[in-house]
């Protein structure tokens, strides 16, 4: 299990070990607890017999400096396929990794350019038949409109493990007009 950290104003941070927030945790460090997720960490036991415990948060706001967001997203395949829900944008069938690529809509020969607005999954029969055109040129269509991921949406693609609630508390920020296909429910953890 991964615990998202967020700062005191309520944006995540980092996804943080348990033994990372069990150390906010001993430095009263945690100023809010979200999620209903717990996980109880049993420790020694002293001189009357009772061990010691202590229960995290699956999501917690700590105290310290507030860090600006970590930026842009960066552009990768795993990111963006991600993204994609493992579709490929033209023919809208689900894929393995391995069979997806990355498309950029306008061609790299035809100044298209490498971010996130520009480029899509697509299987390789469908990347192989587009080759170096227009979706218009190849008469294709794209099935959902690429965007750029918001520093929530960021949080939801670097983590291939979320639990249901820190989900619902990311996805809760998922930019609304958004033509993607949000996760289902059986791509989250429970635990």
């Amino acid at each position: 299990m991964l615990v998202l950290r967020l700062n005191k104003s309520g944006l995540p941070q980092a996804w943080i070990t348990v033994e990372e927030a069990a150390r906010y945790y001993t430095q009263n460090r945690v100023l809010f607890e979200l999620g209903n997720n717990k996980r109880v960490l049993r420790g020694g036991w002293n001189n009357q017999g009772l061990q010691s415990r202590l229960t995290l948060s699956s999501i917690i706001g700590c105290e310290g400096k507030v860090i600006r967001p970590l930026g842009k997203v960066p552009l990768n395949n795993r990111f963006l396929f991600r993204r994609d829900n493992y579709l490929c944008m033209y023919c809208g069938q689900k894929f393995r990794i391995t069979e997806l690529t990355r498309d950029h809509i306008i061609p790299r020969s035809k100044g298209g350019r490498d971010i996130w607005t520009n480029c899509a999954s697509a299987c390789n029969r469908c990347n192989c038949f587009k080759a170096d055109r227009t979706p218009e040129e190849a008469g294709l269509a794209l099935i959902a409109v690429p965007f750029t991921p918001n520093i929530h949406e960021r949080f939801y693609l670097m983590n291939r493990r979320i639990l249901a609630d820190q989900m619902a508390f990311l996805g809760n920020h998922f930019s609304k007009n958004r033509a993607w296909e949000k996760p289902e429910i059986s791509d989250i953890v429970v635990i």
